[in-house]
């Protein structure tokens, strides 16, 4: 299969909405920002990068995009702070390297204010909504804030109050009537946690709400079907209807499907029944990614089965720690799990990636497909006994010499 051209498929009208809603100039009004919500690998990252970003910068807009989850080790806080340093330093280069050079890192910005790039929501440093006045005042057009993964934010102090800065930054940006000059995005795999930045009165968006990101459907997997029968001779083509399943199988995930569609093409040889072969490889991939759930459940110790059980059953979850946690834990394992049970097993489902530490003792499933997987697989409450330590065996040659 020769490929003539790269598959592309945008959401222009999505984006249209959304940025229309930054603005209020639409039902959906997002002045308290833009929370949206949508499981790991279904293109709401790609969505950001391809389509929200575009149609912003049509529209004149300073664009800020954040990862939160590129890199890790990295405070949330951190890496905010980093690209918004970064947007003023565009405004500034040549002033900036030749401050460097000389060993300054202080900046005259728009020769009002002294800005340490180093230090921005930093003790003694200018304040997050300082500098994002600032950025504006040097790109003289509104500025589009995205945070992908913002969730994160919450797995830190430092993050916590960032994101009361930039609540704060947005407040001051936006008030006095000439216009929304800060907008804010924020997206999360993770909805309960992205729920935390705006569900309680203590919350930094308190009042907003999370708007649940569309994921691909029909219309993508016909557009996808189109382009692959493009690349096909007659009589290979690939039926939208079962793509359509094959993906609703996968979860909605993109690359997935491309996966498949790649085995179905390599495995057919010349064979006319692609329809079947690409439904039976999402089905096939469908087991693997449930067999992987399997295995590392597999390879949990007891504790560690019993923090999931409780943890996945409970609806909002209990912190690990808390009387109603406890009490869970023993009616599971048959016993009392210690505090040194409980604080081992969520480290090792930290370490393992399984849970997600959100800060202040909380705790949620980082894959929420894997805490699917579990209450399918379980759809019943479980007693797991926690293992008990056995006697060590008496050494056959000291045996032998008792009887003696």
């Amino acid at each position: 299969m020769a490929v003539s051209e790269q598959f592309s498929y945008r959401r222009a009208e999505l984006a249209r909405q959304y940025c229309d809603a930054l603005e209020g100039t639409t039902i959906l009004d997002a002045a308290s920002g833009l929370f949206l919500s949508a499981p790991r690998r279904t293109g709401k990252s790609t969505f950001m990068r391809e389509d929200l970003t575009p149609a912003m910068a049509a529209r004149g807009w300073e664009i800020l995009y954040i990862d939160l989850w590129s890199d890790r080790l990295k405070d949330p806080a951190e890496l905010i702070a980093a690209e918004i340093a970064r947007a003023l330093a565009q405004y500034d280069g040549t002033l900036i390297k030749a401050a460097r050079r000389a060993g300054l890192e202080k900046m005259r910005v728009a020769g009002t204010l002294t800005l340490d790039l180093g230090k921005i929501g930093k003790p003694g440093g200018v304040t997050i909504a300082a500098a994002l006045e600032q950025l504006h005042a040097r790109s003289a057009a509104p500025i589009a804030l995205l945070i992908d993964e913002a969730q994160h934010a919450l797995s830190s102090d430092a993050g916590r109050n960032m994101l009361f800065a930039l609540k704060a930054a947005r407040d001051q940006l936006n008030q006095g009537g000439a216009g929304r000059r800060l907008h804010l995005v924020m997206t999360g795999s993770n909805r309960e946690k992205l729920a935390e930045l705006l569900s309680g009165k203590t919350s930094a968006f308190f009042g907003a709400q999370v708007t649940p990101f569309p994921v691909l459907d029909t219309e993508f997997v016909e557009a996808y079907a189109a382009w692959l029968n493009k690349q096909t001779v007659r009589g290979h083509h690939y039926s939208a209807t079962t793509l359509t399943r094959a993906f609703r199988l996968l979860g909605h995930m993109p690359e997935l499907l491309k996966t498949v569609v790649g085995k179905a093409f390599a495995d057919l040889g010349g064979a006319h029944a692609l329809d079947e072969l690409v439904n039976h490889h999402a089905k096939e991939i469908q087991t693997l990614m449930w067999q992987e759930y399997e295995s590392t459940w597999n390879a949990l110790t007891a504790s560690q089965r019993v923090v999931i059980e409780v943890l996945a059953r409970s609806t909002p979850a209990p912190l690990p720690f808390s009387n109603d946690a406890l009490r869970a834990y023993k009616r599971v394992a048959g016993v009392d799990l210690t505090p040194s049970h409980v604080q081992g097993a969520l480290d090792a489902l930290t370490g393992k990636g399984q849970l997600w530490r959100a800060g202040r003792g909380d705790y949620a499933f980082e894959d929420l497909r894997f805490r699917d997987w579990f209450l399918h697989t379980y759809p019943e409450s479980q007693h797991i006994p926690l293992a008990t330590k056995t006697r060590a065996k008496v050494p056959r040659a000291k045996a032998r010499a008792t009887k003696k």
